[in-house]
């Protein structure tokens, strides 16, 4: 291999790393729900300030999730889940890491601050601190509801868009707000049996390492029923119309079957109902649009 294609392909490989920095999986959901908020809120916003808001939410989610690799280095080497990322596998410089994260996190509030308002600028920086502060730093490796209040964090996005638009905010947003808060528990304790060793690996007490695989199933299926009835109070606050609370329902069902099957099977089914739980966000949020277009 040449020098100029030996080259090319580093350029090609280091901007990968700093993609996979990004978490964009994660990034794709928040950026959507975001999307979701801005679109439902009342009244005008001009398309291209409704793409600076989207993209300061991308921004600052990628931002976050950049600055939780950098801190959380060390536990990320010790899971096989993890321990390919850019950071602990050598290929991205940790100070070159958190000195791209804070430009990103800084740029993406100040250009929200400017070009759409200072509310949403204000909900996007403290979407920003939780994760980083309350989340990564205080709640991950201290306690098992770690995923229960720092679910907070990705619940932001809507009020982010929601303001974006308005200015302000009101009810409507605050339950998808709820919504979200309600889905994170579940989702995450599904992915969190299915790699229980490897969070007892890395000393980090997930539900099913402190309190055990039962509790831990146990507390799914509540928190499934806790989820399937915010994702209907849409609906019965007469924010939505029937289109929505039918899809709702189907998918609430759907839902609830996954965390039975976890209930009584092995970790397979966790997996399972782990990748279902994003499409279920995103087809929830979904119909939202679907229904307000609809009733249009």
């Amino acid at each position: 291999m040449n020098q100029a294609s030996f080259s090319a392909n580093h350029s090609a490989s280091t901007i990968r790393d700093y993609l996979a920095l990004l978490k964009p999986r994660v990034m794709s959901l928040v950026v959507f729900t975001g999307l979701v908020g801005l679109l439902l809120a009342p009244g005008h916003i001009h398309p291209f300030i409704g793409s600076i808001a989207i993209f300061c939410i991308a921004l600052g989610s990628g931002a976050s999730g950049a600055i939780n690799m950098w801190y959380e280095r060390d536990i990320d080497a010790l899971m096989s889940r993890t321990k390919n990322r850019p950071i602990p596998a050598g290929r991205i410089n940790p100070d070159s890491a958190i000195e791209f994260a804070a430009i990103m996190a800084g740029a993406s509030v100040f250009i929200m601050a400017v070009a759409v308002n200072y509310l949403s600028a204000l909900l996007l920086l403290s979407a920003i601190c939780f994760y980083v502060f309350i989340y990564t730093v205080w709640l991950k490796r201290r306690t098992p509801q770690n995923i229960v209040i720092g679910g907070a964090a990705g619940a932001f996005p809507p009020l982010i868009g929601w303001a974006a638009v308005t200015g302000s905010l009101a009810p409507e947003p605050l339950l998808l707000f709820l919504i979200i808060f309600m889905w994170t528990p579940a989702h995450f304790w599904a992915l969190a049996l299915y790699r229980s060793d490897d969070y007892k690996m890395a000393g980090i007490p997930m539900l099913p390492v402190v309190a055990g695989v039962q509790e831990t199933k146990r507390q799914i299926i509540i928190y499934s029923f806790l989820l399937v009835f915010s994702s209907i109070l849409p609906f019965l606050y007469h924010y939505s119309g029937k289109v929505y609370l039918i899809g709702a329902l189907l998918l609430g069902a759907r839902f609830i079957h996954h965390s039975t099957l976890v209930y009584r099977g092995g970790p397979e089914t966790s997996f399972k109902m782990f990748k279902f739980s994003i499409y279920y966000l995103f087809l929830l949020f979904a119909l939202l649009l679907v229904d307000k277009y609809a009733s249009w």
